[in-house]
């Protein structure tokens, strides 16, 4: 084989398995060495959007008067986790509200679960109770749902039942991303109230935990793309490269010599 042709061959092996650098997350540029990685900011708050489940419950002292704004248990006894959810939560309807026994419709799109608690709360003490009654009012987002697809090892809805949930932990919930996926250009496509965004995040570097996408928002579609490896079928490993032109070599020089015989 001719220097020409060899070079040719091994840079071929060379360029169609995958390196290490896009194998592993959240790389630092330096030594590796213990260190303090900076926050730049801390994530905006969540502004609640069309269709998320919300989880509101009340408590006082008096528990009778507390009852008519709380679900009733009856007929989904037996339901758990997120079927439970589903018939005791609250959808935010088409209009941005969620409707409340007694309180009628309150709107509550745009709006963050504190936010919404504290006007939960002054509404109850305005029309029911007095301050004496001691009420307490918890609103949270009933899991945080995302949908993961892709090269991934288990694609899917999730729910994690978490008030705050890391991109990371959302693909270790999945079985995490194969050799053949892009970890540097994870596509997100983010709901919004005048529509949705698409999204892009580095996982190979640190600074993505600065990234305003490093936390799942719910209804987070989470794409991972395949490497252009799997795609032209080299090889994920050097060997794997290196047997799949071999025997591309040997069946195109087979099939020159048959003609040259001819």
């Amino acid at each position: 084989m001719k220097p020409a042709y060899l070079f040719i061959f091994v840079a071929l092996c060379f360029s169609s398995c995958i390196s290490t650098k896009q194998l592993t997350y959240l790389q630092e540029n330096n030594i590796a060495e213990d260190s303090l990685v900076s926050i730049k900011k801390m994530q905006e708050p969540y502004r609640l959007q069309v269709n998320d489940l919300l989880s509101i419950r009340v408590k006082a002292l008096d528990q009778e008067t507390v009852g008519i704004f709380n679900p009733i248990n009856n007929a989904n006894l037996n339901a758990t986790g997120e079927e439970r959810l589903y018939y005791d939560g609250f959808v935010v309807d088409p209009h941005g509200n969620v409707r409340i026994p007694s309180l009628g419709d309150i709107a509550v799109l745009g709006y963050t679960v504190e936010e919404v608690r504290k006007g939960i709360e002054a509404r109850l003490l305005k029309d029911f109770f007095k301050p004496e009654a001691n009420i307490f009012v918890t609103v949270k987002l009933a899991g945080i749902r995302y949908t993961i697809n892709g090269e991934i090892s288990g694609p899917g809805s999730r729910i994690i039942y978490r008030d705050q949930v890391s991109i990371m932990e959302a693909i270790a919930n999945s079985g995490d991303i194969p050799v053949t996926g892009d970890k540097s250009n994870v596509v997100i496509i983010r709901q919004y109230p005048l529509g949705q965004k698409v999204h892009h995040i580095d996982l190979t570097t640190i600074d993505a935990i600065n990234s305003p996408y490093y936390y799942v928002q719910p209804n987070d579609l989470i794409l991972i793309n395949p490497l252009p490896q799997k795609s032209i079928g080299a090889g994920t490993t050097g060997l794997q490269s290196f047997t799949t032109i071999l025997t591309i070599v040997t069946a195109l020089a087979t099939t020159i010599l048959l003609f040259t015989k001819l």
